[in-house]
Order: structure tokens, then C-alpha cells, then sequence
């Protein structure tokens, strides 16, 4: 290598080690291989082994995540969790942070700018490489429509500090970390665990159930703009399209800032704890309880009651709970529940009962979805063809359809779902052996 080349890895070096707030770039695989190369490169083995096990790493780490440097840069960037970021939300920022901030903007912008075909060739010079190796690119994904400015800025800037403003404005809006890199999430073993690809089914899939459907479509805007929306219970009979109704609410609005985090049934218990760490976000999340029923003394229906009900700690506006169940008794009771007149062992025994019975009413919306129809049932199986563009008869649809339901699991939404999706993949399959066969 040269001299230049050689003052320019040691700058980089420098300059990782400078940050004052942004070091969690460098703590991912992705960072860690990167900064292992440009160790590597400045103090190459005597054969450059080190070198080149340490470029193929960094170009492992990066086709794992199919993502670009400059890509990880930036996202990095725009969810890194630091003192600058969450302390966005104060109105008047310590200069001190702003200054660092400028800092390591200054910084990360010379990473940004090392290329890995630069990279590529610094390994070529330090290993004696007839040729380059391969560099790894490609073509820029689609970005969240709402990170799309600010990428497109910190891309076209000459000098990042001037983006202090608007990475301020950002994360005030959009906040850090883990809600902003996903919009899905499980709660699991107390932490949120991020879903990278989430159920893709949209509201305009769903017909049948207009008014329930509308109902939480008005109370999920009620929570998006801020005001106390209600929690919401979806009862009703199985495959109604209760649960696909919620995840659909995400793929709406998740540009909005909504969020849906999912929890299970076993993790209700954590449910307060749940809660606070959500308050002050700026982002609005739906809690997501599916299949929800209880058994008598159940440690889940005292966390639940208390998120429901509320306690001597106000409830925050940017959470609601929405969950599912085939029951309208949340709480199952038995006959031997119920006080016989020979029964001294509680006095107001019935109360006991009663607010078992009414546990549902401690939501602010019941929505009651109905066993579907036949009229209902081919409704919904002949607006999945449509949308699925299936060219069949409605005479022939109609008796597969039902004939489908028969043999299967009855009319509902869950049951029309699966037969259209039979008859794509039927269709798509006749479609490949016409092709080969031409």
C-alpha cells in the first residue's frame, strides 16, 4: 500500500475511535467486520491470510443483511439509541450534545464515504491480488416512506452536521432504537424481540364484517391522533377474520408511527411492566392479545385487569389493547362455581361470579363478529378472486366454494382464505406446465 492509503485507514481508525455518542455502529457484526478489516489491511501477516479472511467476513456479514455499506450506515444511523437521539424530545437540547453530535456526524461521514470497492482495492495491494475481489453491491431497497428525505439528504450533503436539525426532528417524531428499525414485535422472555416480516394482509381484503370493522378503524385513529382510544375486545366465531383484521391495522398505518406488539397469552403477566416501557414513545402500539381466555386465579387476568381497569398510575395515550377471543365469558366457569343455598363458605358468592361474567366488559369496545352466512361466506371467497385476478364462473365458483366449505372447515373467512389460495396455487401451477410445455 501506499502512504496515502495507508494515512487514510489509520484516519478511519482514528476516527471510529473518536465517537462520542454514535459507538453502536460499531457494536453490530456488521461494524465489528469492518473495523476488523481496516485493522487488518493496517497490519497485514506475512502472507495477507488475515486480511483476506477478514475481507471475506465483511463481505459475508453484508450479503447475509443484503444490504449495502452505505445502506447499514445510514440505517444505523437513523435507529441508533444514544443521548442525542432519545434526548430529542426535550425541547432545548444541551449544547454539549448538539456538539457532539456534529462530531460524530463529521466522523461517519468519512465511513460513509469509504467505499468498499476502496476497500476491495486496498486488499488487492496488501495481498498482491492479481485482480480485485468481488465487491459486494446491491441495488438500493425501498426505504420507509417516512426515512426516505432524510436518507435522501444525508446522501446528497456535503457535510452531515447540517442534518443535526433534521435528524432532531426525526427522532422526535419517529423516536430510536428497536421501534424505529421495526413496526412488528413479540414480547418475549422480557424483552421486545423485533419481526422482520410481518403478516402482509391489508383492510381492503377484508369484507363481511363492515360496521365491527369500521368501529376499530375510527378507535385506531382515535389513538393515532392522540386521543385515549379504548381497548377493544374482538369476539367472536373462529376464522371470522378477527386477528387479520389487527394485523392489517399495522399495514395501514404503520407510516403514521403505529406499531402492533404481540403478546401471548403465557406473558400477560408482564403486561404493567409492558406498558411503561412503552410510555413517552412517540410512536402509538397496538398490544396484540390473540386467542385470549382464562382460567379461574389466573396470574394473567389480575395483570390484564390492572392495564384495563388502571391503577393509581395514569394510563398512557399511546397504547391500546386489542385482543381476540371465541368466547364472550372471558373466565371460564362451571356449574360448581355457582353458590348452592347449602354453601356457607362465601356470603356474597354471587358477586364472585358476576365479576367473572363481566371481566369482558372492563374493555371499552366489544366488537361481536357473527358465524358467517352462506350470502357472507361467497361474499368474501368471490372478493379474493377478484383481487387475486382467478378467472372462473361464478356458477362454477360458487359450487367449489361450497362444496370446499363442506369437505373442510365450514364457512368462514379463515375457510375462504384458504380455498382461494387452493385455487392460485392451482392456477399458477396449470400456468408453469403451460409454459414449459411451450
Amino acid at each position: 500500500m501506499n502512504n496515502q492509503a495507508i494515512a487514510k485507514v489509520q484516519f478511519l481508525q482514528r476516527q471510529a475511535a473518536s465517537l462520542l455518542l454514535y459507538q453502536s455502529v460499531f457494536e453490530g457484526e456488521v461494524g465489528k467486520a469492518f473495523l476488523n478489516l481496516l485493522q487488518a489491511i493496517r497490519y497485514p501477516n506475512s502472507e495477507a491470510r488475515d486480511c483476506l479472511q477478514a475481507y471475506g467476513n465483511f463481505f459475508k456479514v453484508l450479503a447475509d443483511k443484503n444490504q449495502n455499506w452505505e445502506e447499514y450506515l445510514i440505517s444505523q444511523i437513523l435507529t441508533s439509541e444514544n443521548a442525542f437521539s432519545t434526548q430529542s424530545q426535550l425541547e432545548n437540547l444541551p449544547p454539549a450534545l448538539i456538539a457532539a453530535a456534529k462530531h460524530d456526524l463529521q466522523a461517519l461521514q468519512s465511513f460513509h464515504e469509504c467505499s468498499v470497492a476502496s476497500l476491495g482495492e486496498w486488499v488487492q495491494s496488501v495481498a498482491n491480488l492479481p485482480i480485485l475481489p468481488v465487491v459486494w453491491y446491491v441495488e438500493q431497497k425501498i426505504q420507509a416512506n417516512y426515512q426516505l428525505p432524510l436518507i435522501e439528504k444525508l446522501r446528497t450533503l456535503e457535510d452531515w452536521t447540517d442534518a443535526v436539525e433534521d435528524l432532531t426532528a426525526f427522532y422526535r417524531q419517529y423516536g430510536t432504537g428497536i421501534f424505529a428499525e421495526y413496526q412488528a414485535f413479540r414480547w418475549q422472555q422480557g424483552e421486545f424481540i423485533g419481526i422482520s416480516y410481518p403478516d402482509e394482509v391489508k383492510l381492503d381484503e377484508l369484507v363481511a364484517y363492515e360496521s365491527p370493522k369500521q368501529t376499530l378503524i375510527q378507535n385506531t385513529e382515535f389513538l393515532l391522533s392522540g386521543q385515549l382510544a379504548l381497548h377493544v375486545l374482538l369476539y367472536g366465531s373462529r376464522g371470522s377474520g378477527k386477528s387479520s383484521l389487527v394485523k392489517a391495522l399495522l399495514n395501514e398505518y404503520a407510516e403514521r408511527n403505529l406499531r402492533l406488539i404481540e403478546v401471548a397469552k403465557s406473558e400477560l403477566k408482564y403486561l404493567p411492566l409492558i406498558v411503561e416501557r412503552l410510555r413517552n414513545k412517540p410512536q402509538k402500539f397496538i398490544i396484540f392479545v390473540d386467542d385470549l381466555s382464562f382460567e379461574e386465579d389466573d396470574d394473567a387476568f389480575k395483570a390484564l385487569k390492572v392495564v384495563l381497569e388502571g391503577s393509581i398510575t395514569a394510563r398512557p395515550k399511546n397504547v391500546v389493547v386489542y385482543a381476540t377471543s371465541n368466547r364472550r365469558h372471558l373466565i371460564r366457569e362451571y356449574f360448581a362455581d355457582r353458590p348452592q343455598p347449602k354453601d356457607a363458605d362465601e356470603v356474597n358468592a354471587w358477586d364472585t361470579v358476576q365479576e367473572k361474567l363481566s371481566f369482558s366488559d372492563r374493555f371499552g369496545l366489544t366488537l361481536t363478529f357473527e358465524p358467517a352466512s352462506q350470502k357472507t361466506y361467497l361474499q368474501i371467497v368471490q372478493h379474493l378472486v377478484k383481487l387475486s385476478n382467478i378467472e372462473i364462473s361464478t356458477s362454477e365458483l360458487t359450487a367449489q366454494a361450497l362444496q370446499w366449505a363442506t369437505r373442510h372447515n365450514g364457512r368462514s373467512g379463515r375457510t375462504a382464505r384458504q380455498f382461494v389460495d387452493f385455487l392460485k396455487a392451482q392456477k399458477n401451477l396449470a400456468q408453469n406446465e403451460t409454459d414449459k410445455s411451450e
